[in-house]
């Protein structure tokens, strides 16, 4: 992953990093509060040889009490020693258990000898730590004293006597909470990373144009509006508004040309917006003075009808069968704007979308209007947008960001190629406004329409939050 895909996860699932940083701070303070406070006392031994008269003497004496230390630091945390000390302090432990308590370290070049004595009660530390210096300067003068002789050849002298310690050396709580936190903030981010690596969502817009082999043409904010009316409010501007009036504009120039004016809207999957994108596309196009008609050719679940508030009893299926013309069902919605609803549900959709007459039908709306705007059924769990997408000019495939697998969109893409349908453009449909392709696109600045406005004047308003509904837009 770049620097800017870390971010991105980052940014998409920021929540996880603030979970493990509160986690791994409460663990490791919990942790350090349920541990037994333990306490360390020093005392510092100094090694030396007697009868250094001479120059040569001391030097020769320092480097054999050198070469003696390293021996003496693994003599004081040997059991001999703690077998002393609990013989000495009357100590309920075994001096297996006391030797684990001491430590003892040569300081490197000297002839010092740094010990360390830990236990849970501080007096008792600073006593054992006292004993071993005591019970070690014995155990020397036997060791080095040389048969018949009445003194050692080495002496040892505390230097540094122990004291009781005032606060415990372990647990180290703030250094354990900050360790914690660090911790958690560090899996937490590592959480989000993998997230983002295990989803299979689409979210990038270049990625998309290589799983289809065609152009994002446009994407859509998720507005509230949308939620319950279906419709956006064209009068203001707010962000959702330019969407489609962005769309509008890259639909009608994707070919300069010969201009597509057949075009199906359809998607991978239900749930993915393509009705709503339908309506508004043919707004936007109706506001600009084109003559468009949406026919309703999702046969299974019509839903422009009832989004607009148009009857639905009678419709293509009657058209397709002969029972009726074109003419006497189209329902007029607004200036340049009309529908023909879906009409009964037939037994055989996929036949009657990819017959003769569908296509007779689409060759006489493109004679009289400007655009022709299909909302199609999905093309991955039903077949019926497969035949009829051969009568278009151009399918436009609505995707949902965040929700839309890549496999998916890849899927739907190839169906659609298998027939020879021409795909023109992808549009990422009900992008969360906290998104980074919301960003992205400058969504941050927060467009939004202010009623009480002078006219005239613009400033700028949160953008809304709506949530996604149900049936996805």
């Amino acid at each position: 992953m770049e620097l800017r895909d870390v971010l991105a996860a980052l940014r998409a699932a920021w929540w996880l990093p603030v979970i493990g940083l509160l986690t791994g701070g409460a663990i490791a303070f919990g942790a350090s509060q349920l541990q037994t406070p333990l306490y360390t006392s020093e005392t510092q031994l100094f090694v030396s040889t007697r009868d250094a008269t001479s120059t040569s003497d001391v030097f020769q004496g320092s480097q054999f009490s050198q070469e003696r230390v390293s021996s003496y630091a693994r003599l004081i945390a040997g059991e001999e020693v703690a077998a002393r000390v609990v013989d000495a302090l009357d100590l309920s432990v075994s001096p297996a258990e006391l030797a684990d308590q001491i430590t003892a370290t040569a300081v490197a070049d000297t002839v010092l000898i740094d010990v360390e004595v830990t236990d849970a009660s501080p007096e008792l530390t600073a006593a054992i730590a006292a004993a071993v210096g005591d019970t070690f300067i014995e155990f020397v003068d036997e060791l080095e004293t040389p048969d018949g002789e009445e003194f050692s050849l080495v002496e040892v002298t505390v230097t540094d006597r122990p004291e009781v310690p005032a606060a415990p050396s372990s647990p180290n709580t703030s250094r354990n909470t900050a360790l914690g936190l660090l911790v958690g903030l560090l899996i937490g981010a590592g959480l989000a990373i993998l997230r983002a690596r295990l989803d299979r969502s689409v979210k990038d817009p270049e990625e998309t144009a290589e799983l289809t082999g065609a152009p994002v043409i446009g994407s859509v904010l998720r507005n509230a509006a949308l939620d319950k009316a279906h419709t956006i409010d064209r009068v203001g501007d707010g962000r959702t508004v330019e969407d489609y009036r962005q769309l509008r504009t890259n639909l009608q120039f994707l070919n300069v040309d010969q201009p597509p004016k057949v075009i199906m809207v359809s998607s991978a999957l239900p749930a993915e917006g393509k009705t709503t994108l339908v309506i508004n596309l043919a707004l936007a196009l109706s506001d600009a003075g084109q003559r468009v008609v949406v026919v309703e050719a999702d046969l299974r679940r019509p839903k422009v009808t009832r989004y607009l508030g148009l009857v639905g009893g009678v419709g293509l299926t009657n058209v397709l069968a002969g029972t009726a013309d074109v003419e006497d069902i189209a329902q007029r919605y607004r200036e340049n704007l009309s529908v023909v609803a879906a009409g009964p549900t037939p037994p055989n959709p996929g036949e009657l979308l990819g017959s003769r007459q569908m296509a007779s039908l689409l060759d006489k709306l493109r004679a009289d209007h400007d655009f022709v705007l299909v909302d199609a059924p999905p093309l991955l769990p039903v077949a019926d947008s497969t035949g009829l997408a051969v009568h278009m000019d151009g399918v436009v495939l609505s995707v949902r960001y965040g929700s839309t697998r890549k496999d998916q969109v890849q899927q739907a893409a190839a169906t659609l190629e298998r027939v020879g349908a021409s795909l023109l453009g992808v549009v990422l449909n009900i992008v969360p406004p906290k998104a980074a392709l919301a960003s992205a696109y400058g969504y941050g600045y927060g467009y939004g329409y202010d009623p009480d406005r002078t006219p005239g004047k613009h400033r700028q308003v949160p953008p809304p939050d709506g949530q996604a509904p149900a049936d996805g837009q």
